[in-house]
């Protein structure tokens, strides 16, 4: 089996996604973590790791459809620290999405409590760090939300569950990395990849079992290719050990984690070369790319976030294109979005919007095209309005992979090319079978297609997940907005809200 896949993109073999169900009574999960720094020798050198609870990774939620997650972070590092859940839409909650601009950060010796539901998902999904390079350190876990029983899936369930957290990993410390990227150089080159923390794994099964692999890529910056020796999709093979393979993709140098999967019955070793990955390009993978599509004849839950319809019948109320690049500003590299580079200010967005503070964010700082215009730096969001259907074009204008997500949501990738877009583009699209997704690769000097339907009001961070173009300023945050304040919308400030910025002193 061979799958390439970007930065916090998540591929699972007899992959599940969205419900519609909810029920008054779901269940409450409660959970207390403590970050801490600890020591681990990762790749044969002792470095300083964010542990939770002791563990790197840290700890895997197993969670149900709709269960309430109640979880209580104790930070215990020098710094302050968020965490956030990449890819739960926290419906009408971007109160607990764990990111600058919708939590303050969590001061050293203290501590916040996520209140969240797993509201109408299935799927599996990740939590890490969102603060500076903290999540180059680990701090990282997997998040696998569970079909409820009454909610059929369209195969049989599989008689076993792995969870494997592949990404790239570097020696260097998460402030030396953070002082580079501060001083105006880019990321360096990893300096391995690694299966659940590891460089070496074994995964133990039965012959003639059928497995679920939950694969995400955790890493900072490299995509991946993920290969299993001798297996395709149905994991019937003959009785010895395979080797399981991570690699980094389309980089020069390519760098690999082996594990290995172990038959219970075998008593032959894992044995011939590791498989190689596939030798093919960007145009190879992108042709890959444009071959997954929804099962429209299986029996199973879909995403239809606003009722009855289907995305490729609706005529999307605006277009907005995003265009990359890496300008100089100030004399420093920095990564822009629309010739606009994020700043952080020292409030977060949702509590200036929540308590009408002027001046912290501008809505009129990013065009909705490429502008051409010098970069500049800006605490930037996008205005769009609550039921909102739109297009979002991502441009890679660059010589290198680019891959991007939006909290809040999932939507469809409808459309791959290469050069510019333009709206002759749209005769290409995918509309009747696409995937959803709550992150995309864009291949280099291509573009990418999405729809999004806008049916969850809040603050939503839309960012690079090449963590040193993120942290270097090619985000921005879309503002989902009904001016009339309703519960049907959006949950209130939470009680126990932490404040910080301008609003300190602020009584919700």
């Amino acid at each position: 089996m061979v799958k390439s896949f970007i930065p916090h993109l998540v591929f699972g073999v007899l992959a599940v996604l969205g419900v519609s169900l909810m029920n008054a009574e779901d269940p409450y999960l409660y959970f207390t973590w403590t970050v801490t720094y600890g020591t681990r020798s990762i790749l044969g050198v002792p470095q300083q790791v964010i542990l939770i609870n002791g563990q790197f990774p840290g700890p895997k939620l197993d969670v149900v459809t709709n269960n309430n997650i109640i979880l209580n972070l104790i930070n215990k590092l020098d710094q302050p620290f968020l965490m956030t859940w990449n890819g739960i839409k926290q419906r009408k909650n971007s109160w607990q999405d764990g990111v600058l601009g919708t939590n303050c950060p969590i001061p050293p010796n203290s501590n916040y409590t996520y209140k969240f539901q797993a509201k109408d998902q299935i799927g599996s999904y990740t939590y890490f760090p969102s603060t500076l390079m903290h999540r180059a350190a680990g701090g990282f876990g997997a998040l696998n939300i569970i079909h409820r029983s009454v909610i059929p899936i369209p195969y049989a369930n599989p008689d076993g569950d792995f969870t494997l957290l592949v990404g790239d990993w570097f020696k260097a410390n998460h402030k030396t990395l953070q002082q580079s990227l501060d001083s105006g150089k880019s990321m360096p080159f990893p300096d391995g990849v690694l299966i659940n923390g590891q460089t070496q794994a074994t995964f133990a099964g039965d012959q003639g079992k059928t497995y679920m692999f939950r694969i995400s890529n955790v890493g900072l910056s490299t995509s991946l290719n993920f290969r299993i020796q001798g297996h395709k999709m149905k994991l019937v093979e003959p009785p010895k050990n395979y080797y399981i393979v991570a690699s980094t993709r389309f980089t020069k140098t390519v760098l690999t984690a082996t594990a290995v999967l172990h038959y219970a019955n075998s008593n032959a070793p894992v044995s011939g070369p590791v498989p190689a990955a596939p030798a093919n390009g960007f145009d190879w993978s992108m042709e890959q790319a444009r071959t997954y599509r929804w099962n429209l004849t299986s029996n199973a839950a879909r995403p239809n976030p606003q009722g009855s319809f289907h995305y490729g019948t609706i005529t999307p109320t605006k277009t907005i294109v995003l265009a990359n690049s890496a300008p100089l500003i100030n004399g420093k590299l920095r990564y822009a979005v629309n010739g606009v580079s994020y700043i952080n200010p020292d409030t977060p967005l949702k509590l200036a919007d929540y308590f009408n503070i002027p001046g912290v964010f501008s809505t009129n700082s990013l065009s909705e095209l490429p502008s051409g215009r010098a970069a500049t730096l800006a605490t930037s969001v996008m205005a769009t309005s609550l039921h909102d259907f739109i297009e979002v074009v991502f441009q890679n204008n660059e010589n290198t992979m680019q891959a991007w997500h939006l909290d809040g949501y999932d939507f469809w990738v409808v459309g791959f090319g290469s050069g510019q877009w333009t709206p002759d583009k749209r005769k290409s699209y995918n509309l009747v079978d696409a995937l959803t997704r709550h992150t995309t690769q864009v291949y280099p000097n291509s573009w990418t297609a999405i729809l999004v339907s806008l049916d969850n009001q809040g603050m939503w961070n839309v960012r690079s997940t090449l963590w040193d173009r993120q942290y270097l300023g090619q985000q921005f945050y879309l503002r989902v907005w009904n001016p009339v304040r309703s519960l049907a919308n959006e949950y209130d400030i939470p009680s126990n809200v932490l404040l910080c910025g301008q609003a300190v002193g602020r009584h919700p």
